[in-house]
């Protein structure tokens, strides 16, 4: 299997992460791993007491138009926590990104 580039973009709410997952779809040739979630300690202090993180997956190229694409529509909507790209995730760090907290109870 071809390793594919991972974008992480990490927003506040789900509202956000839908609007900024669908540009960034929209924006380049990617595809979407299951979104993960974080409510942090301070998280009455946050704009939105959610974090959102997206997953974006295709070759580098791609990755960096869609996360272009999603990081202008968080900012926009309620803004953006962190982001990065991973060009060539290791065989452990893909383990982790499966990993999900939506997918718990």
């Amino acid at each position: 299997m071809e390793h594919q580039a991972v974008g992480l973009l990490e927003v506040y709410g789900l509202v956000c992460a839908f609007l900024a997952a669908d540009a960034g779809c929209k924006a380049g040739n990617v595809t979407l791993e299951i979104f993960d979630k974080n409510k942090p300690a301070n998280a009455d202090s946050l704009p939105v007491p959610l974090l959102v993180t997206i997953k974006f997956r295709g070759r580098v190229a791609d990755v960096k138009e869609a996360m272009a694409a999603a990081a202008e529509v968080a900012k926009n909507t309620t803004g953006i926590v962190c982001s990065h790209i991973i060009p060539s995730p290791t065989s452990d760090t893909e383990k982790m990104l499966k990993i999900s907290a939506l997918d718990k109870n």
